[in-house]
């Protein structure tokens, strides 16, 4: 990569004169001698290795290379600006709300204790959660209802950047008392012999198992159907049979009620990324919490 020779003054020198045509005009916008305006224009197009404008003693014309230039040097120079703002309010301020979208096993598992470093740091910086459906989730972040997202769809949008951060594998959520819960492992052919419950069939969680057993000789169908993971396992606490939940949406490993068992032929796992739109940087608080949820989860 070439090495930038010229500084934010040639550059802002060179956008001055192209808006006003007129190297006098722009030296008086930018409380210079005309002759250091020329200056700095006969540095950068020395250094750009291009002519940059057309010049007569009556007029002053962009040449096509300059026309192109000027698109870029107008987007650096705006977002070097908003860098900076955004910058010295976070850091002057410390305020503002940060939206995160995210799957409910999300929120429940590491946002917790994200959220608690994040606080303690940027203590008058508000974040808000929505913990819904992978599809909502998707469409907060689409719709900018949201800063960023948590989700493990997403990936096939073409104006959204998935960053993977955390895989997870389905398990089998059974109470204590269940037969199968001594198990180790439980192929999902012997579901079909159990009271098998499942989220809905609008549910990401559901897509994704669907399309893994399509193939399978025998698959399980549902007794009960539900519309959140969270319900399913209130289901199975009450006795009332056995569902396939994300490894996340369990609750801690002692449990006095339920317990989790891997799932195989076939593993079922899906990936959580973080989601966000594409060429629409970041706020610099949001961006921090993003940071600190990429940290975490890499520590899991």
């Amino acid at each position: 990569m070439a090495r930038i020779n010229f500084d934010l003054q040639e550059l802002q020198a060179f956008v001055a004169v192209s808006e006003k045509l007129s190297f006098r005009a722009a030296a008086d916008d930018l409380h210079l001698s005309a002759p250091a305006l020329s200056r700095r224009i006969e540095k950068l197009e020395s250094i750009l290795g291009v002519k940059l404008f057309e010049r007569s003693t009556r007029h002053v014309v962009l040449t096509n290379v300059g026309r192109t230039f000027l698109d870029h040097s107008r987007s650096a120079l705006d977002e070097l600006e908003g860098a900076m703002l955004g910058i010295a309010d976070l850091a002057a301020q410390r305020r503002g709300v940060v939206t995160v979208a995210c799957v409910p096993s999300a929120a429940y598992y590491f946002l917790p204790a994200v959220i608690a470093k994040f606080t303690k740091n940027y203590p008058q910086i508000r974040v808000r959660i929505l913990d819904e459906s992978a599809n909502t989730v998707l469409n907060a972040v689409i719709n900018r209802q949201a800063d960023f997202g948590i989700n493990f769809i997403g990936t096939q949008e073409a104006d959204l950047e998935f960053e993977p951060v955390f895989t997870e594998r389905f398990v089998l959520a059974v109470h204590k008392d269940h037969r199968l819960s001594k198990r180790r492992k439980v192929r999902w052919e012997e579901l079909c012999d159990e009271r098998f419950m499942s989220v809905g069939k609008s549910s990401g969680n559901r897509v994704l198992i669907d399309s893994a057993l399509a193939q399978s000789a025998r698959r399980p169908s549902s007794f009960f159907e539900v519309a959140h993971v969270s319900s399913l396992l209130g289901l199975v606490e009450a006795g009332l049979g056995v569902a396939a939940v994300p490894q996340l949406a369990l609750p801690a490993k002692n449990h006095s009620t339920l317990k989790g068992i891997p799932l195989i032929e076939p593993e079922v796992s899906r990936t959580l990324g973080l989601l966000c739109k594409k060429h629409s940087p970041l706020s610099p608080a949001a961006k921090v919490l993003y940071e600190l949820i990429k940290k975490e989860a890499d520590r899991r």
